[in-house]
């Protein structure tokens, strides 16, 4: 039996897309609660919840780990507890909880490199936890007040942190060694970078130069240059309470959710200006985008449900109940 080259090509090139369709939408959504202390899974395709564990005391963030096997959560307390809880997604069964010993309000996540990154507000610091050796292996202070949320560079060279009460963000990058060093970590410069009262949520931009943060005293938004680290503008935004800020994936706008607003924010970020308001509730706190780009997810704290934001239209597009006072979100794939 011959095979007509042109349908074996067409059917190649639709399995390609079929797989990469696959892979952009696979995965799931995970949801803290803070009232009823849970850690929600949900669908993605059905928004559903399909499984549900104890989240530790009062969790805040949560990131999982490369191979999706794993989530980590912050207990938070005001700057004051010391625990981070893992949980086994593949069960699902949250785990004994990791002592941070003297670190003190665990709070900002990220997941890079097969380390856990966290930041330890009460202690002015950002560390490192190995899942290998089950350890803290590496802890820096800042010396800045409520260090709180934290983006470590795929490189492992650098990192980012905003400190809430000192309105600054802090640039860190590690030292290239002359010879051996006598740190574990290695040796790190910082930079610390004046920008607004309250600056707590941030993002990175795609192309990696531009650092927005919102400063939720101010209702303003502070655009730093990544590689110069120096404030190149800030924009009356309007954005008071701010909480979490975002750009979507292809790098053209940015959202900022506001715990004392109804309206979740969005800017265009080449011409740097507001766009649209778009109404999801009484005010909303943690703030993720699906990877393929075709959603956002908002956790409207004040009315106990998640919103969905369509990136096409940019309207709600349905809500999703994962318990009392969400908060913190993030998306896991498993490998």
């Amino acid at each position: 039996m011959k095979t007509n080259p042109l349908c074996a090509a067409i059917f190649v090139l639709l399995g390609s897309v079929f797989t990469a369709h696959a892979q952009t939408t696979d995965g799931a959504l995970l949801v803290l609660a803070k009232a009823d202390h849970t850690l929600s899974i949900v669908d993605p395709s059905t928004l559903k919840v399909t499984g549900q564990v104890p989240s530790g005391p009062d969790p805040h963030e949560v990131i999982a780990s490369d191979d999706g096997h794993f989530a980590y959560i912050s207990n938070y307390g005001g700057g004051t507890y010391n625990t981070i809880t893992p949980v086994d997604l593949s069960k699902p069964q949250a785990l004994p909880p990791i002592d941070l010993g003297a670190l003190r309000g665990a709070h900002g996540l990220t997941y890079v490199g097969g380390k856990l990154w966290f930041t330890a507000e009460g202690s002015k610091a950002v560390g490192s936890y190995d899942p290998t050796s089950s350890k803290i292996d590496w802890i820096l202070g800042t010396g800045q007040n409520r260090t709180h949320m934290i983006y470590m560079f795929p490189d492992l060279s650098r990192f980012i942190t905003t400190n809430i009460a000192s309105a600054t963000i802090t640039i860190g990058e590690k030292v290239a060694p002359r010879g051996p060093s006598r740190l574990p970590g290695g040796e790190w410069n910082e930079t610390v970078i004046p920008v607004g009262r309250g600056a707590e949520g941030f993002d990175l931009s795609p192309d990696r130069k531009e650092i927005w943060v919102a400063n939720a005293q101010d209702g303003t938004i502070s655009i730093v240059d990544a590689t110069e680290k120096k404030p190149i503008q800030t924009l009356e935004a309007n954005v008071k309470g701010a909480n979490r800020l975002k750009f979507t994936p292809d790098g053209k706008q940015v959202f900022v959710s506001s715990l004392s607003s109804p309206d979740l924010a969005i800017f265009d970020a080449a011409g740097r200006k507001e766009t649209k308001r778009v109404k999801i509730g009484h005010g909303a706190a943690g703030l993720l985008m699906q990877p393929d780009g075709s959603r956002a997810f908002v956790a409207c704290t004040p009315d106990n449900y998640v919103a969905i934001i369509d990136l096409k239209t940019l309207e709600v597009a349905g809500h999703i109940e994962a318990g009392k006072q969400p908060d913190g979100l993030a998306w896991t794939v498993r490998k």
